[in-house]
């Protein structure tokens, strides 16, 4: 997957708090720290956006359609 350089402002506070994770060998690079920071913010999100939408399911509903899919794959099946 390709790459695209983007420039951020941040407030001088988090930018050491960064400058102390490369320091600290945490990461090899402000970059990378950064990077790595917002992937995990967004698949937190992805995470949170789908427990929102899981829980609007109704679970008997759901349920009731997997049965009802399953007898109707056993339909298909030949006897043995």
């Amino acid at each position: 997957m390709g790459k695209a350089k983007i420039a951020i402002t941040l407030d001088e506070r988090t930018v050491g708090r960064i400058d102390r994770l490369v320091r600290s060998r945490a990461y090899p690079s402000r970059s990378r720290a950064i990077a790595d920071a917002v992937e995990e913010k967004l698949d937190r999100l992805d995470r949170t956006r789908l427990a929102r939408e899981s829980a609007k399911l109704d679970s008997a509903f759901e349920k009731a359609l997997a049965e009802e899919g399953v007898s109707e794959d056993l339909e298909e099946w030949p006897e043995y």
